[in-house]
């Protein structure tokens, strides 16, 4: 047996997050939260090409947040199984020998079910190395689920073991902690970001949000893109510091980033009726890296016309107006894919390119910063996490090694 978090289907808890999360965050890790420790069964392996891993460290997501207080969109009710075992950043190390790889060795998860994962023909993606656009995340021998801590059949990292398919596994470089392995899965969305955003030569950037989805894509796009001046949007003292570290030309409080793209673009400021303030001109590219109304309409509102934005947080409704009536490219950026395309024409997996970012100095001295909890500690974990741009804090793990002992 095993202790494990896991998430399960309660109607009146999704509705009180849905109501309240957003102004009580507290109360969804207390009695309005999907959540329980449980003790289960450990789980069984009996496919080629899978193993058993026990976690060493399992990060707590945006979207993990986002799921519990409800405030995800029911379109994904369709590709997630319950009950599940949440925990899609992990790092873990094999129980067993599975193909090239001997027990012990330490790996981090690319979480995203694919067909070789399925035990299923490559999709028309997946066989180009677009393996975060699988067709297949519902069939095959496995329930519905888009990741690994979204499937109720592979376990995830918030328990103390979970199975995985050898095309999942990366191998952690000798000398790394386990800190800095934690943020090779956002580190590698951020490379995905990066390069799906098209920046050109000398592009101005404006980047929403400094949480460590914003900061990691501001790291990738000074490191593998071309862009000019990286604008990032912070809220507190110590986002501004990290994101100047990170590779920003400029920092800026949300309540100034229009005039701060306006005095650099030249562009007109308008403003409607009862409603946010635009420009006419603005930045070429703009990430929302929050998934917040307000992050999104900053972006939309902030990018010149025929510019790009790109959706990087899980995006919340918003005013679309500006995309259609400024003929904006909204682009989305989900996870990351084996195949990304530099802009020296250049493939190279994300995982491969995010191994690269994470010996940079500014990386390795975030890692050193990562607060972990023993999953007993579930609900002081998710609070903290829910306040981390306020305290300080840019990663929020589990240990669940801590937390009794798995037989």
């Amino acid at each position: 047996m095993m202790l494990a978090l896991e998430m399960f289907r309660s109607l009146p808890r999704t509705v009180a997050g849905k109501a309240m999360g957003s102004r009580m965050p507290g109360i969804l890790s207390g009695f309005a939260a999907p959540l329980r420790l449980v003790t289960i069964d450990q789980p069984r392996v009996d496919r080629p090409g899978w193993a058993r891993l026990r976690t060493r460290l399992s990060g707590i997501c945006g979207s993990d947040l986002g799921a519990l207080s409800g405030q995800t969109s029911l379109y994904f009710s369709a590709v997630v199984s319950l009950p599940f075992v949440p925990g899609h950043e992990v790092v873990a190390e094999l129980l067993e020998d599975c193909d090239d790889l001997t027990a012990g060795t330490r790996v981090v998860l690319d979480p995203v079910l694919t067909c070789a994962a399925r035990g299923v023909e490559p999709c028309e993606n997946c066989s180009t190395g677009h393996t975060n656009r699988c067709s297949r995340i519902t069939v095959g021998h496995l329930a519905p689920g888009l990741q690994t801590g979204f499937c109720k059949d592979t376990g995830g990292g918030w328990g103390q073991q979970l199975t995985a398919h050898r095309s999942q596994m990366h191998v952690v470089p000798e000398g790394w902690s386990d800190e800095q392995a934690l943020l090779m899965e956002p580190l590698s969305c951020a490379v995905h970001t990066a390069l799906r955003a098209g920046v050109r030569h000398n592009d101005r950037v404006l980047v929403s949000g400094a949480g460590s989805v914003g900061l990691f894509a501001t790291l990738a796009l000074r490191q593998l893109t071309s862009a000019g001046e990286i604008i990032v949007v912070a809220k507190h003292a110590h986002q501004r510091e990290l994101a100047q570290e990170f590779g920003a030309t400029e920092v800026v409080q949300p309540s100034e980033v229009l005039r701060r793209v306006r005095r650099t673009t030249g562009a007109f400021q308008l403003k409607p009726e009862l409603s946010a303030p635009f420009l006419l001109g603005g930045v070429d590219v703009a990430i929302d890296a929050v998934g917040s109304k307000t992050s999104l309409e900053t972006a939309l509102n902030a990018t010149r016309a025929g510019g790009r934005v790109v959706l990087s947080g899980m995006p919340a409704a918003a005013d679309l107006s500006a995309a259609w009536f400024r003929e904006l490219e909204v682009v989305g950026t989900y996870a990351s894919s084996q195949s990304e395309t530099l802009s020296n024409g250049e493939s190279k997996g994300a995982f491969d390119l995010a191994a690269d970012l994470a010996v940079l100095e500014p990386v390795v001295q975030l890692s050193k910063s990562v607060a972990s909890y023993p999953l007993h500690r579930w609900r002081e974990a998710l609070d903290h996490a829910h306040a981390a741009g306020r305290l300080g804090t840019v990663k929020v793990a589990f240990d669940p090694r801590s937390t009794g002992s798995s037989s």
